[in-house]
């Protein structure tokens, strides 16, 4: 089954690169990018365009999923807990 995915004007998003390769390395990705979405077409179309070229074309929106950047870390308090009734008897 196939999910639909929705897509905005100026999301990030990453393209599955499909082109068959004879020994494209085992633990090498198939997603490229960042891409930017320029215009959502109805029926699926989105033209997105390359952050390093900045070269704008069509693709199928079943080839992308969206880009999430990196993670903030927070800080972590730590609560020692306290041991009520150790007995040790």
């Amino acid at each position: 089954m196939i999910r639909t995915k929705s897509f905005s004007v100026g999301q990030k998003v990453l393209l599955f690169n499909s082109r068959l390769r004879l020994f494209p390395g085992k633990l090498r990705s198939r997603w490229i990018g960042p891409f930017v979405i320029t215009n959502v077409f109805p029926h699926g179309a989105v033209q997105v365009r390359s952050f390093k070229t900045g070269q704008e074309f069509k693709v199928n929106g079943h080839r992308l999923k969206a880009y999430y950047e990196n993670f903030v870390e927070h800080t972590v308090d730590d609560t020692p807990l306290g041991t009520v009734g150790s007995n040790l008897e």
